[in-house]
């Protein structure tokens, strides 16, 4: 979009209760393949008062303690106490496993895809890290939330809480910050007022560009009040119900398929990574300012069944070429993505909450811009 507008994305912390299941989900794959590389696993949680259930299919030739696992990750989170509502040592905790359904095995086996499906990558200019500024706004928010819980910078706050930013731009350019959405569990005895400076001191000025805010910036916390009982006594949570907030915010398509507690032989997993790597790669090539590409497979097949981008007119030259280059750079069967992501390793945990994408960080192999000197060699 041209003209001017305002776009929202928000975030949640690792304490909520779906980003408490997609992290014990990734916890008992990045078990299993730490033991198993070739482990194959589609791992679902929920988690609600007392309780935290696992179901799904799991194929590996190790043993994981799967409660050992839950427990350890609902600890690391921060529910270490009974006054949180949710407890890492006294929440039950259920187990429902089979093994991957053979039928699908022996497509996968031979370097087909696990599932049909499409899968989207997208980048931008508009930051550093090649990501949407609502976002990255909402998810810097968020891990300054639980910086300052775990570091005890303030005693009264729990693991929950969300974040929202708005965004306004001018001519598809970020323009100012029209307003910040700020929610925090917390604890019975503070003052709201306490709450409010040390989230707009602690948090909002360490994270928000003071020169993107104005005068006319609103700035909500705690809206409702208070927000005493939150986690999983709060809200059930499910694996895989946080995708907009693991992607890009809202900005671009999503394909519908989660990510967490998927092994890569899973495409709404690793192909969805890819795309999010040729998306960059283009960007940071210069061919364009902005860009999604699409991947779409049929299930034991190993090439994908089509491939798209769009760079919003932004492309140095047409969508079809682009398309061309695509596909003569990159290996985009399932085994082809595998090996060049190296995706066979215990590195999923840590992508369970704040976003996959975005992050120079260990283990973000897709977050790398290797192949842009390649592609723009290509296109001279």
């Amino acid at each position: 979009m041209k003209h001017n507008h305002l776009f929202t994305s928000e975030s949640v912390t690792e304490g909520h209760p779906d980003k408490v299941c997609d992290q014990i989900s990734d916890s008992i794959l990045d078990n299993i393949l730490k033991e198993d590389p070739s482990g194959r696993v589609a791992c679902e949680a929920m988690v609600t008062t007392g309780l935290a259930f696992v179901a799904g299919e799991i194929t590996t030739s190790c043993y994981v303690d799967i409660p050992r696992v839950v427990r350890k990750t609902i600890e690391e989170i921060g529910y270490t106490h009974a006054d949180y509502g949710f407890d890492y040592l006294t929440c039950g905790v259920i187990t429902s496993i089979q093994e991957q359904s053979p039928d699908i095995a022996m497509g996968v086996d031979t370097g087909g895809a696990g599932d049909q499906g499409m899968m989207f990558g997208y980048a931008s200019n508009e930051t550093k890290e090649f990501m949407p500024m609502p976002i990255t706004l909402a998810h810097g928010l968020t891990r300054r939330i639980a910086k300052i819980r775990k570091e005890k910078l303030v005693n009264y706050l729990r693991p929950d809480g969300k974040s929202q930013v708005t965004v306004e731009y001018n001519e598809g350019v970020p323009k100012r910050i029209e307003a910040i959405v700020i929610s925090v569990h917390h604890g019975s005895k503070i003052k709201m007022n306490e709450i409010h400076e040390d989230m707009k001191k602690l948090v909002i000025k360490e994270v928000v560009p003071q020169d993107l805010m104005d005068k006319n910036t609103k700035i909500f916390i705690n809206p409702t009040g208070r927000f005493e009982v939150g986690g999983p006594q709060g809200d059930t949570g499910v694996t895989g119900r946080k995708i907009i907030v693991d992607t890009y915010g809202g900005v671009g398509s999503h394909g519908g398929g989660a990510f967490s507690g998927k092994d890569p032989s899973k495409v709404d997993r690793s192909a969805s990574y890819m795309a999010r790597y040729v998306a960059k790669n283009i960007v940071a090539a210069g061919i364009a300012k902005k860009c999604e590409v699409q991947f779409a497979y049929a299930i034991g097949v190993p090439e994908p069944v089509s491939v798209m981008t769009n760079t919003f007119d932004t492309g140095i030259m047409p969508e079809d070429r682009i398309v061309k280059l695509v596909r003569e750079t990159f290996d985009l069967s399932p085994g082809g993505i595998i090996e060049k992501l190296k995706l066979r390793r215990p590195i999923y945990r840590k992508t369970a909450a704040y976003g996959h994408f975005g992050r120079n960080e260990e283990g973000f192999t897709w977050e790398e811009i290797d192949m842009a000197e390649v592609l723009k060699k290509a296109i001279k």
